[in-house]
């Protein structure tokens, strides 16, 4: 009860942070630049174009752009319905498609103890957007976050860019155990000002699976320390090896888990843009911290996913 108390204090402190408009961030300019991706743009900048052999890029993070890799049919042919239908060529509603909201929550279930229900679904402009509005609500002065190394540089750049009321901690993950997260190192990172640990599962850049019992570690270290804990799981089910793949939502009741996801990866439809972040809380703390309200906030003052892709998506196989 005390952790939770401590969870409830922090969480309490939380308010709407939607941007009112573009602020200069050197630190934001910064972390942009050391991202693979900054990194691959100088490169390709740099070519010279009279070399004719062909460049393979090894940062690359779109399936669709290679041909042995195909959207089903069956995706594309429900795009062209809903479009057919004229019925979705009209805004979304501001946190996302009712029947949408349904289809994701019942995907979700399947691997989860508890029941979501598609209130705890929010959907967003891919995961990225997903993750923006997470660290968004989760900033205010003196605040930090602890983010794996090595890990998505996505969540540094968006902590860079909250004004400076969201220091990015990072906890290393140790290659001599498959990647698992450093929890002794977390243990020392945290302090009263920490307000959420982001694991990524499977894991972005290593391709590691965490383990049943590893994951309920860190659920409990999460507790201990009065933390959330942020699941990036947009490569969910994509496992490798023998470890099979276990959605940290499985340990909500442990501590309060923010479930990031998207139909990018998996589906093989990054250019469609649909995310989601997802509050697997069956013990209600998100809610009753004003947390939820939150995340609201942000999306009443956010851009939204299409409404006709929302729709096609819907129910989510």
């Amino acid at each position: 009860m005390e952790n939770e108390s401590l969870l409830h204090q922090k969480l309490s402190l939380f308010g709407v942070n939607p941007k009112k408009e573009e602020r200069h961030n050197d630190n934001k300019t910064t972390s942009s630049a050391v991202t693979i991706r900054g990194v691959l743009t100088s490169l390709k900048d740099n070519l010279n174009e009279k070399d004719k052999r062909p460049v393979i890029h090894l940062g690359h993070g779109d399936p669709s752009a290679f041909p042995c890799f195909r959207t089903s049919t069956v995706a594309e042919d429900a795009v062209v319905d809903a479009l057919r239908t004229a019925h979705y060529n009209c805004y979304s509603p501001t946190l996302g498609v009712p029947s949408a909201r349904r289809g994701i929550a019942d995907y979700l279930n399947r691997d989860l103890p508890y029941k979501l229900s598609p209130e705890d679904v929010y959907l967003t402009l891919g995961c990225s957007q997903a993750i923006e509005i997470s660290l968004s609500v989760l900033a205010r002065p003196g605040a930090n976050i602890l983010i794996p190394r090595p890990g998505y540089p996505l969540y540094e750049i968006h902590a860079a860019g909250s004004n400076n009321n969201l220091e990015a901690r990072h906890y290393d993950l140790l290659p001599e155990k498959r990647w698992e997260v450093d929890l002794d190192g977390v243990e020392a990172l945290a302090d009263e000002n920490t307000v959420a640990i982001v694991i990524i599962n499977p894991g972005n850049p290593c391709g590691n699976v965490f383990s049943y019992q590893h994951l309920q570690k860190i659920a409990r270290t999460a507790r201990n320390l009065g933390i959330i804990v942020i699941a990036d799981e947009v490569y969910n089910h994509l496992a490798f090896g023998s470890t099979p793949y276990v959605p940290m939502g499985v340990f909500g009741s442990i501590v309060p888990v923010i479930t990031l996801g998207s139909i990018s990866k998996r589906w093989i439809v990054p250019g469609w843009r649909l995310g989601w972040l997802v509050t697997s809380d069956p013990n209600g703390i998100l809610q009753n911290s004003g947390f939820v309200d939150s995340i609201k906030g942000c999306l009443n003052a956010a851009s939204h996913p299409v409404t006709f892709i929302q729709v096609c998506e819907s129910p989510i196989n």
